[in-house]
């Protein structure tokens, strides 16, 4: 039935501030910068008058994360606690954890401790914080 996985969405309050994490901090691939706004997006997403800035941006192997700011309708806050219902992280592979670790912390990004190893031994991996609250687990295989 799934022959792959496509990409992540997240809903950001403010596109420039969630570039400045995904594109400048994590390095991601800026593949696509654009504002949508038809019958065809109200459509799709049982919407009406919506406005959208839309981003994907390239994790590689075909993947992407898509970053998408409604400017129409306004946002609603939401609490992203990890045990809310829902989509709880999204996790990303990384060469070196303490590298992205201490790059991270230099632009004030909040992590719930510092990378630590897993009880099986096979990975060092940490969770934070993008601009909005979203957790993002980030894991290096050891192996």
């Amino acid at each position: 039935m799934i022959t792959a996985f496509r990409h992540t969405g997240i809903v950001v309050s403010d596109m420039d501030t969630a570039l400045k994490f995904y594109k400048d901090m994590l390095e991601l691939k800026l593949v696509v910068d654009t504002v949508e706004e038809s019958e065809h997006v109200d459509k799709i997403l049982g919407l009406s008058s919506v406005r959208l800035r839309i981003v994907k941006l390239s994790i590689g192997n075909g993947i992407l994360l898509e970053l998408l700011q409604f400017l129409k309708p306004e946002f609603e806050s939401m609490n992203h606690a990890i045990w809310n219902i829902g989509c709880s992280h999204i996790a990303f592979t990384v060469k070196d954890i303490k590298k992205v670790y201490k790059k991270l912390l230099e632009h004030d990004i909040d992590f719930n401790c510092p990378p630590v190893l897993s009880p099986d031994g096979l990975v060092m991996y940490t969770f934070c914080k993008d601009p909005d609250g979203t957790s993002i687990e980030l894991v290096q295989p050891l192996i």
